[in-house]
């Protein structure tokens, strides 16, 4: 499962695509339900977007505002999604390199370089698999940046982008699989989600290959007689 959005480039600018360095971050990685949101940031070399930082830092009225600004002011945005049955299936290492890809590989134009927030790149065969589906234009350079979510403005505003997205995602899908408090915890591993999993077993949303939603194989002990 996939999604991509990307608002229109900016006017007043000669060459939109020539700032052609974005910024990757994911969010949703540790969750217990619900997808692996990346997204994909190319903000103007001249852009002043104030208290930007790592998504998790900001309060939800400042990550909303911040959101909007950054939709407004960036040349280009998208979104890279893989849902919890791909993740299931390939583990979520893979399923994030995926999101990130597919966030990268779908933003206008040629891009060269993508700034990537963690310690490790998208690898070169899962990158090369998406990019071409999607463009002609050769594939990026790789720079990883440890916090980088805080130190890097296209980082920091992929970071928010991604938040926000997926906690709109969660809140819309928490209607359609009601009881888990999803809307509130947006599918990560609270005491209470923990419960709510225990008692009305996994939805279709939930991880089912991660601890606290899987069912765990009783131990069945077998008592040999002792034969004299």
């Amino acid at each position: 499962m996939s999604c991509y959005q990307q608002n229109s480039l900016l006017s007043g600018l000669s060459d939109p695509l020539a700032v052609n360095i974005a910024g990757i971050d994911e969010v949703g990685r540790g969750a217990l339900a619900g997808p692996v949101v990346a997204a994909a940031v190319i903000l103007p070399n001249d852009a002043k977007i104030a208290d930007l930082d790592d998504s998790k830092r900001l309060s939800v009225k400042k990550r909303e505002e911040l959101a909007t600004l950054i939709r407004k002011t960036a040349v280009a945005w998208s979104i890279g999604l893989v849902g919890q049955h791909t993740i299931d299936k390939i583990n979520i290492l893979q399923s994030t390199f995926l999101a990130m890809a597919m966030s990268a590989a779908r933003l206008p134009g040629q891009v060269n370089l993508l700034q990537i927030d963690g310690n490790k790149i998208i690898p070169a065969g899962i990158l090369k698999r998406i990019w071409q589906k999607h463009k002609e234009a050769p594939i990026p350079r790789q720079q990883a940046y440890v916090h980088g979510d805080a130190s890097i403005a296209a980082i920091s505003a992929a970071s928010i982008i991604a938040k926000t997205y997926r906690d709109a995602l969660m809140r819309h899908l928490a209607k359609i699989y009601p009881g888990y408090g999803l809307e509130e915890h947006f599918g990560y591993g609270t005491k209470y989600h923990l419960q709510k999993i225990q008692a009305l077993g996994p939805s279709p949303l939930h991880r089912l290959t991660f601890r606290g939603v899987k069912v765990e194989e009783k131990k069945v002990s077998f008592v040999q007689n002792s034969l004299f």
